[in-house]
């Protein structure tokens, strides 16, 4: 069992209704306050046992939930330092993060969708999609792209969750039983449905569609199989795509990347 569990079991919290992070702050020593912030989205001060996390108050409820719970990480793991946390140091994938902050997110997951509760409601739902994920995401009152990672994250199907912009791939997460040689391409494939809904006028997925891997994969042999496809909006111009790989044949792990993670 991970720290940010052993904790709210600790709190007696049985129901992901019950994680108010206010009061788990306060229970460390942290104390929470809602300012104007510019360049970044919170930062914690701490010195002894007690500490002082600020967040920007203009984000959304369920972003501002996800900065407390972030800079709690960082209380846990980096006590004694001044850190201020940017937009895109909170929440989403890990590329070009720095480790401080992929461990705060990490925590922050724990804390907000712990595995002994986040398991028994999750396994309630058979299939990996955007309506599984805006479930999820309300039941433990997350963003869509926290709840999509963690689902991902914790195995629920064999799958990657990728963010895209107009630039081109900006991060994605990898399911465990994914082999690390299934690695998305950088930019958008024409014939992937993501493409029409960033660059064109397509409206978000509805449900997920098949589509050849090689649509998203640039490997030899990606264009034997087939992938289903799901891309929702998130905040600007960025899309999440939801790929599962539903040929087993795709899981055999080569031998040249066996043991091997990204």
């Amino acid at each position: 069992m991970n720290p940010a569990e052993q904790l709210l079991q600790q709190l007696g919290i049985t129901d992901p209704r019950e994680i108010d992070l206010e009061a788990v702050a306060w229970t460390q020593g942290a104390r929470v306050y809602y300012r104007p912030l510019d360049g970044c989205e919170a930062r914690i001060v701490g010195r002894d046992n007690q500490a002082i996390i600020t967040v920007n108050d203009r984000s959304s409820a369920r972003r501002q939930r996800f900065s407390i719970a972030h800079e709690l990480g960082h209380w846990k793991w980096h006590r004694g330092r001044l850190l201020v946390c940017r937009a895109e140091d909170i929440g989403g994938g890990d590329t070009g993060k720095p480790q401080v902050e992929r461990t705060a997110d990490s925590y922050a997951a724990d804390l907000l969708m712990p595995p002994y509760l986040l398991k028994p409601i999750s396994s309630g739902f058979p299939k990996l999609t955007f309506k599984t994920v805006s479930e999820i995401a309300d039941a433990f009152n997350v963003s869509r792209t926290a709840a999509a990672t963690r689902l991902v994250e914790t195995d629920h199907a064999p799958s990657l969750l990728v963010c895209h912009g107009q630039h081109g791939r900006k991060w994605f997460a990898r399911a465990p039983s994914v082999p690390g040689h299934w690695f998305p391409q950088d930019s958008l494939d024409h014939d992937s449905y993501a493409f029409g809904i960033v660059f064109g006028t397509e409206p978000d997925d509805r449900m997920p569609h098949r589509i050849g891997a090689d649509a998203w994969f640039d490997r030899r042999g990606a264009n034997r199989f087939e992938v289903t496809e799901e891309t929702v909006r998130i905040a600007g111009d960025d899309v999440l795509t939801l790929l599962l790989l539903v040929d087993e044949e795709m899981l055999e792990e080569l031998p040249q990347y066996r043991g091997r993670r990204w």
